[in-house]
Protein backbone atom coordinates (compact mmCIF):
# COMPACT_ATOMS: atom_id res chain seq x y z
CA UNK A 1 0.00 0.00 0.00
CA UNK A 2 2.63 2.49 0.70
CA UNK A 3 4.45 2.04 -2.63
CA UNK A 4 0.96 2.00 -4.38
CA UNK A 5 0.51 5.45 -2.39
CA UNK A 6 4.37 6.86 -3.61
CA UNK A 7 3.86 6.16 -7.15
CA UNK A 8 0.11 7.89 -7.57
CA UNK A 9 0.61 10.71 -6.10
CA UNK A 10 3.48 12.30 -7.74
CA UNK A 11 4.27 15.78 -7.43
CA UNK A 12 7.01 17.77 -8.20
CA UNK A 13 7.28 20.21 -5.93
CA UNK A 14 10.41 19.64 -3.97
CA UNK A 15 8.72 19.38 -0.34
CA UNK A 16 6.63 16.30 -2.20
CA UNK A 17 10.18 14.74 -2.72
CA UNK A 18 11.58 14.90 0.27
CA UNK A 19 8.55 13.60 2.17
CA UNK A 20 9.02 10.72 -0.30
CA UNK A 21 12.45 10.70 1.18
CA UNK A 22 11.58 10.59 4.15
CA UNK A 23 9.03 7.91 4.56
CA UNK A 24 11.27 5.68 2.27
CA UNK A 25 14.04 6.08 4.81
CA UNK A 26 12.36 5.33 7.58
CA UNK A 27 11.25 2.00 6.13
CA UNK A 28 14.59 0.99 5.49
CA UNK A 29 15.75 2.32 9.07
CA UNK A 30 12.73 0.27 10.67
CA UNK A 31 13.84 -3.23 8.37
CA UNK A 32 17.31 -2.48 9.32
CA UNK A 33 16.60 -2.21 13.18
CA UNK A 34 13.85 -5.59 12.71
CA UNK A 35 17.07 -7.31 11.09
CA UNK A 36 19.50 -6.64 13.70
CA UNK A 37 17.09 -7.67 16.40
CA UNK A 38 16.97 -10.77 14.39
CA UNK A 39 20.67 -11.42 14.33
CA UNK A 40 20.95 -10.44 17.80
CA UNK A 41 18.46 -13.05 18.88
CA UNK A 42 20.34 -15.39 17.00
CA UNK A 43 23.72 -14.92 18.47
CA UNK A 44 22.40 -14.94 21.94
CA UNK A 45 20.91 -18.69 21.30
CA UNK A 46 22.43 -21.55 23.42
CA UNK A 47 23.39 -24.13 21.08
CA UNK A 48 21.86 -27.54 21.03
CA UNK A 49 24.99 -30.29 22.92
CA UNK A 50 27.04 -32.33 21.01
CA UNK A 51 25.39 -36.03 21.14
CA UNK A 52 27.58 -39.35 20.42
CA UNK A 53 26.44 -42.86 20.90
CA UNK A 54 29.03 -45.73 20.83
CA UNK A 55 28.96 -48.66 21.85
CA UNK A 56 30.40 -48.35 25.31
CA UNK A 57 29.07 -45.17 26.58
CA UNK A 58 27.08 -41.93 25.82
CA UNK A 59 29.09 -38.31 25.33
CA UNK A 60 27.41 -35.42 26.12
CA UNK A 61 29.31 -31.94 25.17
CA UNK A 62 28.25 -28.47 25.81
CA UNK A 63 29.82 -25.93 23.59
CA UNK A 64 31.80 -24.62 27.03
CA UNK A 65 33.51 -27.02 28.80
CA UNK A 66 33.84 -26.29 32.46
CA UNK A 67 34.09 -30.28 34.43
CA UNK A 68 33.40 -33.74 33.07
CA UNK A 69 30.93 -35.79 34.86
CA UNK A 70 31.68 -39.61 34.28
CA UNK A 71 28.75 -42.12 35.18
CA UNK A 72 28.02 -45.49 35.97
CA UNK A 73 25.14 -47.45 36.09
CA UNK A 74 23.86 -50.08 38.16
CA UNK A 75 24.15 -53.73 37.85
CA UNK A 76 21.89 -54.83 35.19
CA UNK A 77 20.98 -51.44 33.76
CA UNK A 78 23.32 -49.27 31.15
CA UNK A 79 23.50 -45.49 30.21
CA UNK A 80 20.28 -45.23 28.86
CA UNK A 81 19.02 -46.37 31.87
CA UNK A 82 21.23 -43.68 33.78
CA UNK A 83 19.67 -40.90 31.63
CA UNK A 84 16.13 -41.81 32.24
CA UNK A 85 16.66 -42.12 36.12
CA UNK A 86 18.70 -39.33 36.74
CA UNK A 87 17.69 -35.83 35.59
CA UNK A 88 21.19 -34.73 35.37
CA UNK A 89 22.05 -34.31 31.54
CA UNK A 90 20.02 -30.80 31.11
CA UNK A 91 21.17 -29.27 34.57
CA UNK A 92 24.79 -30.41 33.55
CA UNK A 93 25.02 -28.59 30.15
CA UNK A 94 23.70 -25.60 31.41
CA UNK A 95 25.99 -25.15 33.70
CA UNK A 96 28.74 -26.45 31.28
CA UNK A 97 29.86 -29.82 32.15
CA UNK A 98 30.11 -32.66 29.60
CA UNK A 99 28.59 -36.03 30.44
CA UNK A 100 29.59 -38.99 29.93
CA UNK A 101 27.06 -42.08 30.49
CA UNK A 102 28.83 -45.20 30.50
CA UNK A 103 27.35 -48.81 29.27
CA UNK A 104 29.89 -50.59 31.66
CA UNK A 105 27.56 -53.04 33.88
CA UNK A 106 27.23 -56.33 35.85
CA UNK A 107 30.02 -56.11 37.68
CA UNK A 108 30.86 -55.48 41.87
CA UNK A 109 34.20 -55.69 41.84
CA UNK A 110 37.31 -54.97 39.28
CA UNK A 111 40.16 -56.97 38.26
CA UNK A 112 43.79 -54.75 36.84
CA UNK A 113 42.74 -55.37 33.01
CA UNK A 114 39.35 -54.25 33.63
CA UNK A 115 40.37 -51.43 35.42
CA UNK A 116 43.20 -50.60 32.46
CA UNK A 117 39.99 -51.27 30.07
CA UNK A 118 37.74 -48.68 31.18
CA UNK A 119 40.63 -46.23 31.85
CA UNK A 120 41.52 -46.74 28.42
CA UNK A 121 37.94 -46.29 27.25
CA UNK A 122 37.60 -42.84 29.03
CA UNK A 123 41.00 -41.20 27.71
CA UNK A 124 40.19 -42.25 23.95
CA UNK A 125 36.49 -41.06 24.33
CA UNK A 126 38.61 -37.32 25.98
CA UNK A 127 40.92 -37.71 22.59
CA UNK A 128 39.00 -37.99 19.66
CA UNK A 129 36.17 -35.90 20.93
CA UNK A 130 38.58 -32.95 22.46
CA UNK A 131 36.89 -33.35 26.21
CA UNK A 132 38.80 -30.87 28.66
CA UNK A 133 39.60 -33.63 31.49
CA UNK A 134 40.90 -31.30 34.07
CA UNK A 135 37.55 -31.34 36.59
CA UNK A 136 37.06 -34.56 36.13
CA UNK A 137 34.47 -36.21 38.49
CA UNK A 138 33.05 -39.96 38.56
CA UNK A 139 30.32 -41.51 39.93
CA UNK A 140 27.50 -44.36 40.03
CA UNK A 141 24.35 -45.80 41.44
CA UNK A 142 24.23 -48.82 43.24
CA UNK A 143 27.10 -51.45 41.92
CA UNK A 144 27.93 -48.39 39.78
CA UNK A 145 29.15 -46.97 42.98
CA UNK A 146 31.99 -50.12 43.51
CA UNK A 147 33.23 -49.21 40.14
CA UNK A 148 33.89 -45.50 41.15
CA UNK A 149 35.55 -45.78 43.87
CA UNK A 150 37.68 -49.00 42.66
CA UNK A 151 38.37 -47.02 39.22
CA UNK A 152 39.20 -43.81 41.23
CA UNK A 153 41.58 -45.29 43.29
CA UNK A 154 43.04 -46.97 39.79
CA UNK A 155 43.71 -43.97 38.28
CA UNK A 156 45.12 -42.56 40.53
CA UNK A 157 47.36 -45.00 42.22
CA UNK A 158 48.65 -45.00 38.51
CA UNK A 159 48.96 -41.27 37.55
CA UNK A 160 47.12 -41.76 34.72
CA UNK A 161 46.38 -39.02 32.27
CA UNK A 162 42.82 -38.75 33.65
CA UNK A 163 42.76 -37.53 37.19
CA UNK A 164 40.06 -36.96 38.94
CA UNK A 165 39.03 -34.22 41.50
CA UNK A 166 35.82 -35.75 43.15
CA UNK A 167 34.06 -38.85 43.14
CA UNK A 168 30.40 -39.97 44.66
CA UNK A 169 28.76 -43.25 45.11
CA UNK A 170 24.39 -43.83 45.67
CA UNK A 171 23.19 -46.29 47.32
CA UNK A 172 26.62 -49.21 46.89
CA UNK A 173 26.96 -51.97 48.28
CA UNK A 174 30.39 -50.97 49.20
CA UNK A 175 30.90 -54.28 51.64
CA UNK A 176 31.31 -57.36 49.11
CA UNK A 177 30.44 -59.62 52.55
CA UNK A 178 27.76 -58.00 53.98
CA UNK A 179 26.00 -58.20 50.51
CA UNK A 180 26.46 -61.45 50.55
CA UNK A 181 25.12 -62.03 54.34
CA UNK A 182 22.22 -60.13 53.84
CA UNK A 183 21.21 -62.08 50.78
CA UNK A 184 21.70 -65.28 53.20
CA UNK A 185 19.14 -63.27 55.61
CA UNK A 186 16.52 -62.65 52.58
CA UNK A 187 16.68 -66.53 51.52
CA UNK A 188 15.54 -67.26 55.59
CA UNK A 189 13.17 -64.71 55.24
CA UNK A 190 11.51 -65.57 52.21
CA UNK A 191 9.56 -62.46 52.69
CA UNK A 192 9.61 -60.50 49.03
CA UNK A 193 10.16 -62.69 46.19
CA UNK A 194 11.77 -59.78 44.70
CA UNK A 195 14.86 -59.83 47.34
CA UNK A 196 14.81 -63.82 46.84
CA UNK A 197 15.22 -63.84 43.71
CA UNK A 198 18.30 -60.93 43.80
CA UNK A 199 19.46 -62.87 47.07
CA UNK A 200 19.67 -66.43 44.97
CA UNK A 201 21.68 -64.68 42.15
CA UNK A 202 24.29 -63.42 44.64
CA UNK A 203 24.67 -66.65 46.42
CA UNK A 204 25.64 -68.53 42.93
CA UNK A 205 27.79 -66.31 41.96
CA UNK A 206 29.61 -65.50 45.17
CA UNK A 207 30.11 -68.78 46.45
CA UNK A 208 32.28 -70.09 43.33
CA UNK A 209 34.16 -66.95 43.49
CA UNK A 210 35.31 -65.68 47.14
CA UNK A 211 34.55 -69.92 48.52
CA UNK A 212 34.33 -70.36 52.46
CA UNK A 213 35.88 -69.84 55.66
CA UNK A 214 39.14 -68.06 56.09
CA UNK A 215 39.78 -68.18 52.36
CA UNK A 216 36.75 -66.46 51.50
CA UNK A 217 37.45 -63.61 54.10
CA UNK A 218 40.72 -62.69 52.17
CA UNK A 219 39.03 -62.65 49.38
CA UNK A 220 36.52 -60.66 50.07
CA UNK A 221 38.77 -58.42 51.44
CA UNK A 222 41.28 -57.94 48.27
CA UNK A 223 38.22 -57.30 45.82
CA UNK A 224 35.43 -55.18 48.37
CA UNK A 225 35.66 -51.48 47.95
CA UNK A 226 35.42 -51.80 51.86
CA UNK A 227 35.80 -54.37 54.21
CA UNK A 228 33.99 -53.40 57.60
CA UNK A 229 35.04 -57.07 59.58
CA UNK A 230 38.41 -55.33 59.48
CA UNK A 231 37.54 -51.96 58.84
CA UNK A 232 39.77 -51.87 55.64
CA UNK A 233 39.87 -49.84 52.86
CA UNK A 234 42.66 -50.65 51.53
CA UNK A 235 41.81 -51.15 48.17
CA UNK A 236 40.65 -47.29 47.89
CA UNK A 237 43.70 -45.88 49.79
CA UNK A 238 44.76 -43.55 46.89
CA UNK A 239 42.10 -41.12 47.25
CA UNK A 240 44.21 -38.22 49.33
CA UNK A 241 43.13 -34.92 48.40
CA UNK A 242 40.16 -35.58 46.54
CA UNK A 243 36.50 -34.22 47.47
CA UNK A 244 34.25 -37.30 48.14
CA UNK A 245 30.41 -37.69 48.64
CA UNK A 246 28.53 -41.00 49.95
CA UNK A 247 24.19 -41.08 49.47
CA UNK A 248 22.12 -43.03 51.21
CA UNK A 249 18.36 -42.93 51.67
CA UNK A 250 18.00 -45.13 54.85
CA UNK A 251 13.94 -44.81 54.76
CA UNK A 252 13.88 -47.77 57.91
CA UNK A 253 9.75 -47.91 57.65
CA UNK A 254 10.37 -48.64 53.53
CA UNK A 255 12.70 -51.37 54.00
CA UNK A 256 10.61 -52.81 57.31
CA UNK A 257 7.68 -53.05 55.33
CA UNK A 258 8.60 -54.16 51.47
CA UNK A 259 11.89 -56.20 52.72
CA UNK A 260 11.59 -57.05 56.06
CA UNK A 261 14.99 -55.66 56.70
CA UNK A 262 16.75 -53.87 59.48
CA UNK A 263 19.50 -50.89 59.19
CA UNK A 264 22.20 -53.53 59.41
CA UNK A 265 20.56 -55.20 56.20
CA UNK A 266 20.93 -51.34 54.25
CA UNK A 267 23.68 -50.41 52.27
CA UNK A 268 23.08 -47.22 54.21
CA UNK A 269 24.94 -49.27 57.11
CA UNK A 270 27.99 -49.63 55.81
CA UNK A 271 28.58 -46.71 53.51
CA UNK A 272 28.41 -44.89 57.10
CA UNK A 273 30.86 -46.99 58.57
CA UNK A 274 32.90 -46.64 55.43
CA UNK A 275 32.31 -42.42 55.77
CA UNK A 276 33.64 -42.75 58.93
CA UNK A 277 36.86 -45.13 58.29
CA UNK A 278 37.57 -42.67 55.23
CA UNK A 279 37.41 -39.57 57.65
CA UNK A 280 39.91 -40.90 59.61
CA UNK A 281 42.46 -41.72 56.62
CA UNK A 282 41.59 -38.38 54.50
CA UNK A 283 39.76 -35.70 56.80
CA UNK A 284 36.39 -34.75 57.77
CA UNK A 285 36.79 -31.77 54.74
CA UNK A 286 37.41 -34.00 52.64
CA UNK A 287 34.65 -36.80 53.07
CA UNK A 288 30.95 -35.89 53.34
CA UNK A 289 28.34 -38.49 53.99
CA UNK A 290 24.80 -37.17 52.97
CA UNK A 291 22.04 -39.13 54.53
CA UNK A 292 18.42 -38.02 52.53
CA UNK A 293 14.72 -38.37 52.91
CA UNK A 294 11.76 -39.02 50.97
CA UNK A 295 13.97 -38.16 47.76
CA UNK A 296 14.22 -41.86 46.52
CA UNK A 297 11.72 -41.87 43.45
CA UNK A 298 12.00 -44.35 40.34
CA UNK A 299 11.09 -42.49 37.11
CA UNK A 300 7.61 -44.45 36.77
CA UNK A 301 7.15 -42.43 40.25
CA UNK A 302 7.50 -45.66 42.22
CA UNK A 303 8.70 -45.05 45.41
CA UNK A 304 12.31 -46.87 46.40
CA UNK A 305 14.96 -45.08 48.71
CA UNK A 306 17.85 -47.26 45.89
CA UNK A 307 17.66 -44.84 43.61
CA UNK A 308 19.40 -41.85 41.36
CA UNK A 309 16.94 -39.56 42.39
CA UNK A 310 18.06 -39.36 46.24
CA UNK A 311 20.41 -37.23 44.63
CA UNK A 312 20.15 -33.16 44.37
CA UNK A 313 21.01 -32.76 40.84
CA UNK A 314 21.57 -28.74 41.07
CA UNK A 315 23.95 -29.43 44.39
CA UNK A 316 25.78 -31.79 42.65
CA UNK A 317 26.79 -29.80 39.82
CA UNK A 318 27.57 -27.01 42.24
CA UNK A 319 29.77 -29.27 44.17
CA UNK A 320 31.52 -30.21 41.05
CA UNK A 321 32.15 -26.43 39.97
CA UNK A 322 33.19 -25.47 43.28
CA UNK A 323 37.47 -25.29 42.70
Amino acid sequence: MRLRYIHSNVVHNKKTQMNRLLIISTLFVLVACSNNKGVKQEQNASPEPINIVSEDYELIIPEKQDGLLILFPCFPCNGENTRTEFNIIDIAVANNITVLLMNFNQHLWLSNTEKKDLEKIIINAAKINNINTNNTYIGGFSSGGNISLLLTDYLKSTESSIQPKGLFITDSPVDLLGLYENAQKNIERNFSELAVQEANWIVEMFNPEFGSGDTALINYENKSPYFSKTNSTKNISNLKGLKIRLYSEPDTLWWKKNRQAEYEDMNAYYIEQLANDLRKLYGEDQVTYIRTENRGFRANGDRHPHSWAIIDEQDLVNWILIK
